[in-house]
This record gives C-alpha cells, structure tokens and sequence, in this order.
C-alpha cells in the first residue's frame, strides 16, 4: 500500500483547523458530557455519564494530556494516555486533535493514533482504529470532518480523509478517502450509498446501510435460476423431437439376435 501524502478535502481541512483547542477544558470536556444525553437514549443524567461513561472520562483525560502535549511535554501525557487507557480501555495518543462534542459510544477497545484529527461532533463505537500505514514520522493517521459517524469494529488506515457526515459501516476497512455525506461499507471500504435526510441531524440507523455483497450474490442467484430454466426448456426441446440418427445407420445392433448372450465354448476335458 503507498504512503504517499494524499490530498485534503478543503471541508475536512477546516475541520481540522476546527478541532484545535481554542476554549478552556472544563467547557470542552462539558460539551463532550452534555452531547451524550443527545446521541444515547440510555444516559439518563450528566451525573450517570460523568461518573459511568469510560468515553467521556476519556475523553476528558485525552484533553488535558494533548493540552500538556501541546506545550512540548513527552513523558507526561503520555504518562496519562497510559493511565486512561487502564481505566477506560480506550487508547488515544496525547498528539491527536479532537473536536468539539467528541462522543465514544461503549468505549472499549478504541484505539485513535497520534496524528490522527477529528472534527465536531463526532461518534465513535466501540472497537474503532484510526491507526497508521507508516513507520515513517509525519501525517500517518486518519483525519475525519464534522458530523462523523463510525460503526462498531471500524478500521480507518492512513492519512486519509474523511469527508463530513460521512458514515463508515461496522467491522468497515477505510483505506482510500471518502467524499462528504457518502456511506462506506465492506473491506475494503467502498462506498454505497449518498448521504440520507435525517430528523435529529445524526444519522444513526445502521440497520439501514446497504449490503453490497449480499447484493451481489442475490444478482448471482438469480442469474443461475435463470440460466437453469433456460437449460431445462433446451432439454425438453431436444427430449421431444424425433431422434433422426439411426436413419442413415448401416449397423445391425437392431436385427433380432443381436441382444442375445454369445454361446459360452464348450469345456475341453
């Protein structure tokens, strides 16, 4: 696979340039507790998602080490990376920028890299990498827009970019970009579907994204019928048509005897 730099959609650039922090932790990481209440109908308070949430404490520990890391620390946030991740299960490197209303549903086994950029609003499920191709320094991690919705077991590798509202599939594997409101689904990840009109402004019905493959083998199935019932006419066609072959036939296998047993030789004593 190349690594060579890809080209940055302008909308997701912004996103970028959106998600560095410009505000106070406590307002962001309040943000990021507040816009669980919106995105999960299971938190029912903002004391059950501060104190029972491992993506909000996350999140909020994430915050205060990139802020460290930001300021030219090493050790430290990466200190603190290593504590948040034995807490939450949830690894983010203290170099990755996050945006604003950042939201980890179930918060296990997420894993996000270090030059990895997300935009606002943002939902990651559980199992999700935003992991490198590269062994080389630089950009080698994913950068995601605004309005972003990722499924559960989702890989997204390399510096590509992912276009806002865009929607990646569960268990997807992301290595080529995606244009802006566009859907994903397969390994690897093809796009499917255009961006769906949605009444709360998060589109979350994965039920509803389209099966590629299963398609396609519905396509294949169909076809064999066909092609079976067209070899079945064909049959019955050549089965009722008299047979003509024996007509300029100069053999005898019809004459009276010839189905008979040959005489057996008689025994010599």
């Amino acid at each position: 696979m190349h690594t060579a730099k890809l080209s940055v959609p302008a909308a997701v650039q912004s996103a970028a340039n959106e998600s560095a922090p410009r505000r106070s932790w406590w307002s962001l990481v309040c943000e990021d507790a507040r816009c669980v209440l919106e995105r999960d109908p299971a938190a029912r308070s903002l004391l059950e998602v501060w104190t029972i949430y491992p993506g909000v404490q996350a999140i909020a520990l994430h915050r205060l080490a990139h802020a460290l890391w930001q300021r030219g620390w090493r050790y430290g946030p990466r200190w603190i990376s290593f504590m948040s991740r034995w807490l939450t299960n949830v690894d983010i490197h203290p170099g990755a920028r996050i945006g604003m209303r950042f939201f980890i549903d179930h918060g296990a086994g997420v894993v996000v890299g270090e030059t990895a950029e997300i935009g606002n609003d943002v939902t990651l499920y559980h199992g999700v990498t935003l992991g490198g191709t590269s062994w080389s320094a630089g950009k080698r991690h994913p950068t995601l827009g605004n309005q972003v919705v990722v499924g559960a077991g989702a890989k997204i590798l390399g510096p590509i970019a992912v276009g806002n509202r865009a929607r990646i599939a569960a268990n997807s594997v992301v290595i080529e970009e995606v244009p802006a409101g566009a859907t994903v689904v397969g390994i690897p990840g093809r796009v499917v579907a255009p961006r769906r009109a949605t009444t709360h402004g998060f589109d979350l019905d994965h039920h509803l994204i389209p099966d590629p493959v299963g398609k396609a083998i519905s396509c294949l199935l169909d076809r064999v019928a066909q092609l079976e019932r067209q070899l079945s006419a064909a049959q019955a066609e050549v089965m009722s048509t008299p047979s003509t072959a024996c007509g300029a036939c100069n053999d005898h296998c019809a004459e009276p005897g010839f189905d008979q047993p040959f005489p057996q030789p008689s025994t010599m004593e």
